[in-house]
């Protein structure tokens, strides 16, 4: 118990900082989904349809890397946007092993409506910040790739 409670005295400023950071992240999130969930979306629903969007036609491994989740559930979320009419698969014609996923004119026009709403909805939650706290938070945010 001894060793505990030193290794937490001695690790108090670390446990402190994950404690904050995760409540920002959690908050912004909270925020962030609004006009996600507001539409009818989750979260990886609407990162595949804007992916789709901005990137064009792509495989399934790469809206995984494109989008911000996780990749175990992404067979799921994709197959519930095509019941819904929002994507449609074709065969890949360079290999046909590959599926490509694409947006359907609904899909288009959701995410159209949508982003608009959603791009808003971010500015709001980082005007908050400075443009420079915005760059320095990028900054050291972005050591935590290097772990």
């Amino acid at each position: 118990m001894d060793n505990i409670n030193e290794l937490i005295k001695n690790n108090k400023l670390n446990l402190s900082t994950l404690v904050v950071f995760t409540r920002a992240e959690h908050k912004i999130h909270k925020i962030e989904y609004k006009t996600i969930k507001k539409n009818g979306l989750t979260g990886a629903q609407f990162g595949v349809l804007e992916a789709l969007y901005t990137k064009g036609d792509l495989k399934i491994c790469e809206i995984i890397e494109k989008i911000l989740t996780t990749s175990g559930n992404m067979t799921v979320v994709i197959k519930n946007l095509e019941k819904d009419g929002l994507v449609k698969k074709y065969s890949d014609p360079q290999d046909k092993r590959s599926t490509i996923i694409s947006l359907t004119d609904k899909g288009k026009d959701i995410i159209s409506n949508i982003l608009p709403e959603h791009i808003i909805n971010i500015s709001k939650i980082f005007d908050i910040l400075t443009d420079e706290e915005k760059l320095t938070l990028k900054k050291i945010l972005k050591k935590f790739k290097e772990i």
